[in-house]
C-alpha cells in the first residue's frame, strides 16, 4: 500500500510517499480501507519530533480516518466487511489501509460524505471528553472557545450551542470569526480588536473555557472565568511557560486541566465512541451538526496540506484522500 512517511524530523518536506505492507488487524481491530483522513495540531508536532508516538503505535502519521472495512479481528463484533465507518487512531492514518481499535470506530453519520467523516473523530472525541465528560458543560452556562475556526473551535462552537450553552468564541481576522458567527457563537471577539476579558467579564465570565494558545492567555483565562469555572488547555500555540499568579485559582475556587488523547486507554477511547454515538451522532441528521471541511487534498500532498495548516488562517479541517 502507498503511505506518507517521515524522512526525519522537520518541515512539511520531510513528508514523502512509501510503499508497505498492508497491516493485519489484530483480534479486536477492523482493517480500514482508508478513503480520507484527517490533519491535526498532533501530526505537525510529531513531524517537528515533538509528539513520539505511544509504544506499539504505528510511527505513521494521521490519527482520524474514513472508509470501509476490508477486514475484521476474530472477536470483532457488530461490524461487517463493507461497512462505512470513521475512526480515531493511535496513528497510521496517512495510508491506504490502517488498522484500528474496533470499539473506536464510528459509523459516518446521516447527511455526511464518507470523505467529510475523517475530519470528524479527533476533534469530537476531544471536545466530547474534555468539555461535556470533564468540564461537564451544562445548558445556559458560558462556554469560551479561542481559535474558533479551527478544527477544535468550530466543534467546540457547534457543541456548545446543540447542547444549550451560551457560546462567546475569539479569532482573527474577520474571515474567520465570520465563521464562528456562522456556526452559532453568541459573541465573536476580534481578539485584535477587543479584549475577550472584559467582554466575557461583562457576561458573567465564562464557566468553561478551552483553549489552544497558552502563553499569555493562561493568566487572562483565569480573569475571564466565573467562579467555580473550569479550564481546559489542550495545546500551547504561544509557549507552555508562563509566570503567573496562582492566586485567583483559589480565590475563584477554578479547576484547571489538560489532557492530550492519544495517551488515553483504549477502554476511555471506547466509552467516548460510545457516548458520542449515543448523544451527538444523531444531532449531525437533525441538521444541529455539520462537518467543516477546508480542502481535501491528495494523500501525495501530504506536505502541502501541513503547510497550508502551519499558516493558521485555515477554517475548518484539512483532508488527505487516499486512491485505495
Amino acid at each position: 500500500m502507498t503511505v506518507i512517511e517521515m524522512s526525519g524530523a522537520g518541515g512539511p518536506d520531510v513528508l514523502v510517499p512509501g510503499r508497505r505492507p498492508v497491516p493485519q488487524p489484530g483480534p479486536t481491530e477492523v482493517l480500514v480501507r482508508v478513503r480520507a483522513a484527517g490533519v491535526n495540531g498532533p501530526d505537525l508536532m510529531q513531524r517537528k519530533g515533538l509528539y513520539p508516538p505511544p509504544k506499539g503505535a504505528s510511527d505513521l502519521l494521521g490519527l482520524e480516518i474514513s472508509g470501509e472495512l476490508a477486514a475484521m479481528g476474530a472477536e470483532v463484533s457488530g461490524w461487517r466487511v463493507g461497512d462505512a465507518v470513521c475512526a480515531l487512531t493511535n496513528g497510521g492514518g496517512y495510508a491506504e489501509y490502517c488498522a484500528v481499535e474496533a470499539s473506536h470506530c464510528l459509523p459516518v453519520p446521516e447527511g455526511v460524505s464518507l470523505v467529510d467523516a475523517a475530519g470528524l473523530p479527533e476533534t469530537f472525541f476531544t471536545v466530547w471528553s474534555n468539555v461535556f465528560m470533564g468540564a461537564k458543560l451544562k445548558a445556559g452556562e458560558l462556554l469560551l472557545v479561542h481559535g474558533a475556526a479551527g478544527g477544535i473551535g468550530t466543534t467546540a462552537i457547534q457543541l456548545g450551542k446543540a447542547f444549550g450553552a451560551r457560546v462567546f468564541a475569539t479569532d482573527s481576522p474577520a474571515a474567520r470569526c465570520a465563521i464562528a458567527a456562522e456556526l452559532g457563537a453568541d459573541r465573536v471577539i476580534d481578539y485584535r480588536e477587543e479584549d475577550f476579558v472584559e467582554i466575557v467579564r461583562a457576561a458573567g465570565g465564562a464557566d468553561v473555557i478551552l483553549d489552544i494558545v497558552g502563553g499569555p492567555y493562561v493568566e487572562r483565562n483565569i480573569k475571564a472565568a466565573n467562579h467555580d469555572g473550569r479550564i481546559v488547555q489542550l495545546a500551547f500555540a504561544l509557549g507552555s511557560k508562563v509566570d503567573i499568579n496562582l492566586m485567583p485559582v483559589m480565590l475563584k475556587r477554578l479547576v484547571y486541566t489538560g489532557s492530550t488523547l492519544r495517551s488515553r486507554s483504549d477502554g476511555f477511547k471506547a466509552e467516548v465512541a460510545r457516548e458520542l454515538r449515543e448523544h451527538v451522532w444523531p444531532l449531525f441528521a437533525a441538521g444541529k451538526l455539520r462537518p467543516v471541511t477546508r480542502e481535501a487534498l491528495p494523500l501525495a500532498e501530504a506536505a502541502r496540506a501541513h503547510a497550508a495548516m502551519e499558516n493558521a488562517q485555515h477554517v475548518g479541517k484539512i483532508l488527505l484522500i487516499t486512491e485505495a
